[in-house]
């Protein structure tokens, strides 16, 4: 059996993750006010001798947040102290809307999505070629070839067909763009100098709202002028009176309804690719805390094991967005209010 893939590309990053607080101010104990009408008390000065000074802490260094939030530079790697060295990104100048100035100069999680493309894409129609020349040849298909297939089968057969209903193969390219574009961006984040674009609110912003537009079109072309009743409650067989305070009351809920599909999906797929880095950079910095080589052993293993739940956390985080879109087209073309 043949199978066709399709990708397309992801729009634009801006700004994503969570900011951590590690050290508190030490100097508030230092800033006390003294009223003018209570007693001045002078304390004598130390002799030379038993004057102390307390050692000049380190400054704190956070090493957390710029690995998860977007920027303007990559890292690659490079033969130094740090292993590692910045490439600026080209800035452009802004383009005036109005008052508006939008900024389009490429970022770090804008060349991920890129790459995860065209990643995607080389896969893909690689893949499909392959299994072609197989399938003429020897009748199925095998190795990484077979496996693509197999996954692309699986999400057509048992996620998409089912969820969407009848007539419902227009949606699959669909779905299974979401499925490897989304898969993509989550395993580039987990090799070195990489990048998670899924770990950037805006970037699944986006995925979510072009899963809303098409979730919202499959309702018109389904359901014609009856998609209104998905957006305006009116139920004929309760008195005028109740009719119209429903009609209110219910189109409000159903108008939330709409706007919280696409929150969740957002909020779920950015929070938890988010989530595993911070755990996983949070662990690593243990060894730098405590500035001990004789820990390093249990830190390196636990960043193991969170690595490898990433990993698992990677395709579920895909393929629970894709099953989610499917739902929502699925339910949005049989509806009958």
């Amino acid at each position: 059996m043949r199978c066709s893939f399709s990708t397309r590309l992801g729009p634009v990053a801006l700004l994503a993750a969570a900011v951590l607080l590690f050290n508190a101010p030490a100097s508030l104990g230092a800033q006390v006010t003294v009223p003018v009408e209570s007693a001045t008390v002078t304390a004598a000065p130390l002799p030379e001798a038993q004057e102390t000074h307390a050692p000049a802490s380190s400054p704190s260094v956070d090493f957390i947040t710029p690995h998860i939030t977007d920027s303007h530079h990559l890292e690659i790697p490079w033969p130094n102290s740090h292993l590692a060295r910045e490439i600026e990104l080209p800035r452009w100048a802004p383009v005036h809307i109005g008052s508006f100035a939008l900024d389009l100069s490429p970022t770090k999680h804008v060349v991920f999505m890129l790459f995860a493309a065209t990643l995607a894409s080389l896969l893909l129609v690689g893949a499909a070629s392959v299994s072609h020349r197989q399938h003429a040849t020897d009748g199925h298909p095998r190795g990484f070839a077979g496996g693509i297939e197999a996954m692309a089968l699986y999400l057509r057969n048992e996620v998409v067909l089912p969820n969407v209903g009848h007539h419902g193969q227009k949606y699959v390219p669909f779905a299974l763009t979401l499925f490897f574009f989304i898969l993509c961006c989550n395993l580039l984040g987990l090799f070195p100098y990489g990048a998670t674009a899924t770990g950037n609110v805006s970037v699944t912003a986006t995925l979510a709202i072009i899963t809303f537009f098409v979730v919202e079109a499959a309702g018109i072309r389904a359901n014609g002028w009856g998609y209104l009743r998905t957006i305006f409650y009116w139920n004929n067989d309760l008195p005028i009176v109740m009719r119209v305070i429903m009609f209110f009351v219910m189109s409000t809920v159903e108008a939330v309804g709409k706007l919280s599909k696409p929150f969740a999906l957002t909020i779920r797929l950015f929070a938890n690719m988010t989530a595993g880095h911070i755990v996983l950079l949070a662990i690593i910095g243990l060894i730098f805390t405590f500035q001990s080589y004789y820990i390093a052993g249990v830190p390196v293993l636990m960043a193991t094991a969170i690595s490898a739940l990433e990993l698992f956390v990677s395709f579920l985080q895909a393929f629970i967005f894709t099953l989610l879109a499917s739902v929502f087209i699925g339910q949005m073309r049989s509806s009958h209010h």
